[in-house]
C-alpha cells in the first residue's frame, strides 16, 4: 500500500485512527491492496474508473445506539454522478447504485476489522438487497453512508445509504450481507 503511505488523513473526518484512514482513505490504494503479488493489473476491471473517483469523507467506530456495548463501523464516501454511471434515461443505473453499495460498504466492515483485530478479515458477497427511492443525473453529488450491522464468525452486514447531495433526498438504500469466502478446491492429481 505504498499509495497509503502518501495519503493525507487530514482530508478524512471520523475518530477512527490516523493508521484506519490511512489505509481506508484512498479507496484505489484499498483495493488495489487485496491483489496477490505478481498478478497482472487489469486496466479496465469492472467499475475501476468508478472506485477511483470515490473520495471517503469519513471513517468512525461508534457504539451502537440500540445496543451500547457494541461496536460498529461507519464509513462515508462521496462521488459525483458521471456519464458511465447512467443509464439511457440519464439517471444513474440501478447496477451501478448496486456496484456502489457493494463496494463502499466494505469500507464500514473493514474499518471495524481493523480497529478491533489490527486486520482487515477477507469476504465476499452472498446478498445484496437494494431499493431505489429517487433519480440521479449526470453532474449531481452523492453520499454512501455505510453502517455495520452485525459480525459473526461467517456472515457480517452492512446499511448503505446513498443520498442526493444536490437534492437533498435518498437515491438508493441496500443491505449487503457477505461472508468469509470458502477455501478453494484441492487440486487433483
Amino acid at each position: 500500500m505504498s499509495n497509503a503511505v502518501q495519503f493525507d488523513v487530514s482530508q478524512v473526518g471520523g475518530n477512527a485512527s490516523e493508521d484506519i484512514k490511512r489505509l481506508l482513505g484512498d479507496p484505489e490504494a484499498f483495493f488495489n491492496s487485496f491483489q496477490k503479488p505478481g498478478q497482472v493489473q487489469l486496466l479496465n476491471a469492472f467499475g475501476r474508473d468508478i472506485e477511483r473517483r470515490m473520495k471517503v469523507t469519513e471513517i468512525s467506530i461508534l457504539k451502537k445506539k440500540e445496543e451500547p456495548e457494541k461496536l460498529g463501523g461507519r464509513a462515508v464516501m462521496e462521488i459525483e454522478v458521471q456519464e458511465d454511471m447512467v443509464n439511457g434515461g440519464g439517471n444513474i443505473h440501478g447496477g451501478c447504485s448496486a456496484f456502489l453499495i457493494d463496494t463502499a460498504s466494505s469500507f464500514a466492515l473493514a474499518a471495524l476489522s481493523l480497529y478491533q483485530s489490527g486486520t482487515i478479515q477477507p469476504s465476499v458477497s452472498q446478498a445484496l438487497n437494494v431499493v431505489y427511492h429517487s433519480p440521479a443525473t449526470v453532474g449531481e453529488r452523492l453520499r454512501l453512508v455505510n453502517t455495520t450491522l452485525s459480525i459473526g464468525k461467517r456472515a457480517e452486514s452492512v446499511r448503505t445509504e446513498i443520498w442526493n447531495i444536490t437534492h437533498h433526498r435518498l437515491v438508493a438504500s441496500g443491505v449487503h450481507i457477505k461472508m468469509a469466502p470458502s477455501a478453494p478446491p484441492k487440486a487433483s492429481l
